[in-house]
């Protein structure tokens, strides 16, 4: 495999990233100082970058997101390999082993499985079926993974109208405690209420960070125009009053439904 820095030639483009990586890390400074950790921030960043990407539908820009993602995940199987700790090899070998058992109806091993099921049955003997999850995980994120593994062992709802009549169940709880003036007590139960809801969107089969961007979206699209019309009348939206700014949405969500 050459070190020409404009031709990487290898099997795949795995091998082309990571001798990329390996060339940076002999001749630049900077690339050279890096390590795992001083790494995470730009995973994380480009991570986001890819997902931002996915969402706006911009293919053009997912491209060059999808290439930046590359690198720092070769930079990680680099900077893991200098220490001794793992080759690029075995992780694709890993990654190989854990996908033929999770699809064993595709290769020949038996019969299809719900994934959460083969996740439960890969999960060491004696092992809390809730140890292991990802901590840098976002807490809506979190709540998903964490229903969804009780859900492998049989600890779930049969439908999704057992999470709706929580979700209800929870709202009268959070109600009663803004009434009572307790704020531990609405910390808490807005919290549940939101749990509950990332469970109904489970059951729902939707996953509650798609849901949420989503509507994220659209209440900014909405807002923006509100804001544009708002100005275009003459409108100050500091004083211009709910009643006159909501009778604006209205004229907006009509327009765009």
């Amino acid at each position: 495999m050459t070190d020409d820095p404009h031709h990487f030639p290898g099997p795949g483009t795995l091998d082309r990233a990571l001798a990329l990586v390996r060339f940076l890390r002999r001749e630049c400074p900077w690339d050279a100082r890096q390590t795992a950790e001083s790494l995470i921030p730009h995973l994380l960043e480009e991570t986001h970058e890819v997902v931002d990407a996915i969402r706006r539908g911009d293919d053009d820009e997912l491209e060059d997101e999808l290439g930046d993602l590359l690198l720092n995940l070769a930079f990680q199987i680099v900077v893991a390999e200098e220490r001794g700790l793992i080759a690029a090899d075995t992780v694709y070998a890993r990654l190989e082993r854990k996908m033929i058992a999770r699809h064993p109806h595709l290769f020949g091993g038996g019969e299809r499985r719900a994934w959460e099921e083969l996740k439960v049955a890969e999960r060491a003997q004696g092992q809390g079926v809730l140890r292991g999850l990802a901590a840098g995980l976002d807490p809506l994120t979190r709540s998903y993974r964490i229903q969804e593994r009780v859900a492998g062992v049989g600890f779930d709802w049969d439908d999704w109208r057992g999470p709706r009549d929580k979700v209800a169940e929870e709202l009268d709880e959070v109600a009663r405690a803004v009434e009572a003036g307790d704020t531990e007590a609405v910390t808490e139960e807005v919290g549940d209420l939101l749990f509950a809801a990332v469970n109904l969107a489970r059951r729902a089969q939707v996953h509650p960070t798609t849901a949420l961007a989503r509507a994220n979206g659209k209440f900014t699209a909405r807002f923006e125009e509100v804001e544009r019309i708002a100005a275009e009348r003459g409108l100050d939206m500091r004083t211009a009053g709910l009643e006159a700014l909501d009778a604006i949405w209205d004229e907006v969500k009509h327009s765009q439904s």
